[in-house]
């Protein structure tokens, strides 16, 4: 497809969940001018013409019910890159009734379902219904696997949890992309491994929050494709802890020399 043929499939979309979601507590854009630019270039249809620089973002507001908890608001926020939909738009979900672990894996389901169904498609309604139909089920588990209220007493000092993440990418060339990546491992205290190349691999370990917060930097940028193919979590034995994750540590030379 040409720039073209896609700016007009985006625009096409936008017009759609603008007429489907009419008020601004359903469906917000971020940035009108993006759209602007979208609308002159696709009713310009100049081939010499150069494809808008801004990308159509814009949020949709949902409220869901379910079963155990009263109305609960659910915003994803979607960007689209220039080449959608021949590749798959940038959609986050946010939900307060989600925990941060919760999220992470709500993304990964969601871009593994529309990376199967619906590559080369136009898909923000598939996403929105997926969240839908899916959403529920990561509340209700959260709320049966909550843990009962105990009597106060002295609390004991939070588990540590040690992640490994290897994440997956259809290819890493942008040197932008790789400076980011070695920088926000070593602002984390991350150690690991990134492999640039056509697919691009990327392995972090160390803390779970800070693992948790590499994946939320790295997935906001603009990727062809890019997942979460396997992940490890281990929790510390803080009597142990000196003779596990010390042993990974010397991984960290490799990510800072890329």
């Amino acid at each position: 497809m040409s720039y073209l043929e896609w700016a007009e499939s985006q625009l096409a979309e936008i017009e759609l969940l603008i007429s489907m979601f009419p008020t601004q507590e359903e469906l917000e854009m971020t940035d009108q001018l993006a759209l602007a630019e979208l609308r002159d270039y696709v009713e310009c249809s100049d081939p010499a013409h150069s494809p808008p620089a801004c990308r159509p973002q814009f949020l949709l507001k949902q409220k869901l019910d379910t079963a155990s908890m009263e109305r609960t608001d659910v915003i994803l926020s979607c960007a689209y890159p220039s080449e959608y939909p021949s590749v798959l738009p940038e959609v986050t979900v946010r939900c307060s009734g989600l925990s941060r672990a919760q999220q992470t894996q709500l993304h990964t389901d969601l871009n593994a379902y529309l990376m199967e169904n619906c590559q080369g498609e136009v898909c923000v309604l598939s996403a929105v219904d997926w969240v839908k139909d899916n959403l529920r089920l990561f509340i209700n588990e959260s709320l049966l696997t909550a843990p009962a209220p105990k009597k106060e007493s002295a609390s004991p000092r939070p588990q540590e949890v040690f992640s490994r993440l290897w994440i997956y990418s259809h290819h890493i060339y942008n040197k932008i992309k790789r400076k980011n990546i070695l920088e926000w491992s070593k602002e984390l205290g991350l150690s690991g491994f990134s492999m640039p190349g056509k697919p691009g691999i990327v392995c972090v370990e160390g803390p779970q929050s800070a693992c948790e917060e590499f994946w939320s930097r790295v997935k906001v940028l603009t990727w062809k494709k890019i997942m979460i193919r396997h992940r490890e979590d281990i929790p510390l034995d803080r009597q142990g802890e000196d003779s596990g994750p010390i042993e990974s540590s010397r991984l960290s030379a490799q990510i800072h020399r890329l």
